[in-house]
């Protein structure tokens, strides 16, 4: 199966297919953005919530656990975002939410061996 293109009919699928991938650029950049603006506002809210020595905590966890550490921010903001925060959260105070987050979060590993003839 052969199939033989005009010199303008090329240019048109050229043309067609750079103007795609031109959309899709602008869509990847925009979505990009927001993604950025989402998670610079995260950080703000992070700010006011926490005290300096709680955001460094969080961010070492984030290095090691950044399931954990995305899970405590989630909860830190809803709890912000609802008016149930009595106040500024300090490195102790952290430390039992991540305890407690991290409990709840964790999924138990069982390995189980079965020997032959079992």
């Amino acid at each position: 199966m052969s199939y033989e293109y005009s010199d303008e009919e090329l240019e048109q699928l050229k043309r067609r297919r750079m103007e795609q991938m031109l959309v899709e650029a602008e869509e990847r950049r925009r979505r990009a953005e927001e993604e950025a603006a989402r998670e610079a506002q995260r950080q703000a809210i992070l700010r006011v919530i926490l005290t300096p020595e709680a955001r460094e905590r969080l961010a070492n966890v984030k290095l090691v656990k950044p399931e954990l550490a995305r899970a405590v921010e989630d909860y830190l903001i809803g709890m912000y975002s609802s008016g149930q925060l009595g106040g500024v959260i300090d490195d102790d105070a952290l430390r039992d939410i991540l305890a407690t987050v991290d409990s709840k979060t964790r999924r138990e590993l069982r390995i189980r061996v079965k020997r032959k003839g079992e």
